[in-house]
């Protein structure tokens, strides 16, 4: 074997030797992610969640935190934008122009403390300082039992394909209207051009002295509008409604 056999070889055994050490660290990197998976599992298993059906005005999700932090520790809180019809209603009306929210949800670390914070505060008063501008509005928060934060985000992404179906066909209804609307102008152009035409056709001849046997009114579109006539009411009432006959009303009055 002559020297360049040999420093192939020795760079082939170098090769392989570091294939293998990136396989082992792969692997070794595997281990771990699944061991991590595996603890934050268990770990969202003891979690439990939280919904607040009704968020106040000028709360949003920093706010929400520091008041909820008080009774236990919070892992994540989601909060649902207010729609942008009832949020133009609401500016237009005087109310508050900030960002609202409609309701949310709240995760903490322990079931039993999520349970807890629900009995403890759906029904009553915020409270807090009396300059706050919560302290009159009154909580609404319920405990969701074997729901977790992966079915929340599932209802989310749910509300919001919903809500972008209805809106394609929103958009879809709207365009056909558009397009409706845009051909019956374009008819109504060019059938006013062409009684144009026709006017200005017979005011020619009219001049030149040439009487058209054709008038411009036969060449005019006519439109003939149809009403449904419904059927009065006294032909049905005189064949439903029986009758006496001369016979008995003699008899009953003029009997005696």
């Amino acid at each position: 074997m002559g020297e360049k056999d040999l420093e192939i070889e020795e760079t082939s055994l170098a090769r392989s030797e570091d294939e293998r050490g990136d396989e082992a660290k792969t692997e070794v990197r595997k281990v771990k992610k699944k061991k991590k998976s595996l603890k934050e599992a268990v770990k969202a298993e003891k979690r439990g969640v939280c919904h607040v059906s009704r968020v106040p005005p000028r709360m949003d999700h920093v706010k929400l935190r520091q008041v909820l932090s008080q009774f236990g520790e919070i892992q994540r809180i989601y909060l649902v934008p207010e729609a942008a019809a009832a949020q133009m209603n609401r500016k237009r009306a005087g109310g508050f122009r900030g960002q609202a929210f409609s309701e949310g949800w709240v995760e903490f670390t322990k079931k039993s403390v999520a349970k807890r914070i629900a009995n403890m505060l759906n029904g009553q008063q915020m409270g807090g300082r009396k300059r706050s501008s919560f302290y009159y509005d009154i909580w609404n928060v319920k405990y969701l039992s074997k729901i977790k934060w992966d079915d929340v985000t599932d209802e989310i992404a749910q509300r919001h394909a919903v809500r972008e179906q209805k809106l394609a066909l929103e958009l879809s209804a709207a365009k056909r209207e558009r397009d409706f609307y845009l051909t019956q102008v374009d008819k109504s152009r060019a059938l006013s051009s062409i009684e144009e035409r026709m006017k200005k056709k017979q005011k020619v001849q009219q001049e030149s002295g040439v009487i058209s046997d054709f008038p411009s009114e036969q060449f005019a579109p006519k439109v003939i509008r149809q009403f449904p006539q419904k059927k009065p009411v006294a032909d049905q009432a005189g064949k439903t409604k029986p009758s006496l006959s001369k016979d008995v009303l003699a008899g009953v009055f003029g009997g005696q």
